[in-house]
């Protein structure tokens, strides 16, 4: 979206903050998103915890600092609400590598198979789906299946893999992945471990397996945050998006985060480029004008809750961890 040319001089900070009141918006940020974009923001948290919060609030505007799939997840759970994307091309790899035609046809490949999609998809993907998962729900969610049922994963292989692994499931796997985290070199956080030898390494599940083969700790972005609360040590190796490593240290001002390294020994690669793209600017403009907005068939919008619904009914469990934890409210 092209940026009017109006705006310099602008306190970019008080129109926001003029423009929530007077939309009556909630504003939401994932744990990805630029550090200013994380403090001005509602409610900082994981994609679907964002989702339901702003869900419970009596905002008419949601304005989601992410990416694509996850406004279209507010929209899902919201669908009176008018969600706004500061930037509409804010997209997600693990959508991109799964376009739902494509999606259909695999599943018309396996007929005696149901769909466990990873949240990360478009809402037509979810419609085609039988149970969304997210990385703090999807062990859970396999284990009230049948062993002897067939299960398509996908998009993430890398997760996909994780869960087969980690509970033994045959699981038919969609060749997606997430270009941040595949981005991490193995021979690079060994070289950082080598350096830091008593702090531990948190991963995210959709990094590639030889990278969570070093991890001490595997989970969700919000998984990944309470693990370093938690921690006694004074520095953790963090392989995940950079950006999360904001809250970490307003949290614990005290320790040390390192976000692990790409093939070229720095984490520049690892900076997921469609959450780069919102920016304070386009946030202005997005509560300004109302777009770009998020739109959704209502027939696609139901097959798609339906499969939300399933997860949140077969996840109950894992309230109150990761991604179906309560969202970490921020202020000033």
């Amino acid at each position: 979206m092209e940026q009017p040319l109006n705006l310099k001089g602008l306190d970019l900070r008080a129109e926001i903050d003029r423009l929530r009141k007077e939309r009556n918006a909630v504003i939401l940020a994932h744990y990805y998103q630029k550090p200013e974009l994380q403090d001005l923001a509602d409610f900082v948290g994981d994609s679907l915890d964002l989702s339901r919060k702003a869900a419970e609030t009596d905002a008419d505007v949601i304005a989601f600092c992410g990416v694509r799939f996850m406004a279209e997840t507010a929209k899902i759970l919201s669908p009176h609400k008018t969600v706004v994307l500061p930037d509409m091309d804010a997209g997600c790899s693990l959508e991109d590598s799964c376009p739902p035609e494509q999606f259909a046809a695999f599943r018309a490949q396996h007929p005696d198979a149901i769909a466990l999609t990873y949240i990360n998809c478009s809402a037509a993907v979810k419609a085609l789906s039988d149970v969304i998962v997210t990385s703090s729900s999807a062990e859970k969610i396999l284990s009230q299946i049948p062993k002897d049922q067939p299960i398509i994963f996908g998009p993430d292989r890398n997760l996909g893999g994780y869960l087969a692994r980690k509970t033994g499931r045959d699981l038919i796997l969609w060749p997606g992945v997430c270009i941040v985290h595949e981005a991490f070199s193995e021979t690079e956080l060994l070289k950082l471990r080598a350096q830091y030898p008593a702090a531990p390494i948190a991963a995210h599940p959709e990094c590639p397996a030889i990278i969570l083969d070093h991890a001490d700790y595997v989970g969700s972005t919000r998984g990944i945050l309470e693990y370093a609360q938690a921690m006694t040590a004074d520095t953790l190796i963090v392989a995940t998006e950079p950006h999360i490593i904001h809250q970490m240290e307003k949290a614990l001002p005290g320790k040390t985060f390192i976000g692990a390294p790409g093939a070229d020994g720095n984490c520049n690669c690892n900076i997921c480029p469609y959450m780069a793209l919102n920016t304070m600017e386009k946030l202005y403009v997005a509560l300004r004008d109302l777009e770009p907005r998020i739109e959704i068939e209502e027939d696609l919008r139901l097959k798609a809750k339906k499969s939300l619904d399933a997860m949140l009914a077969m996840a109950s469990a894992t309230l109150g961890q990761g991604d179906l934890g309560p969202a970490r409210v921020t202020g000033d």
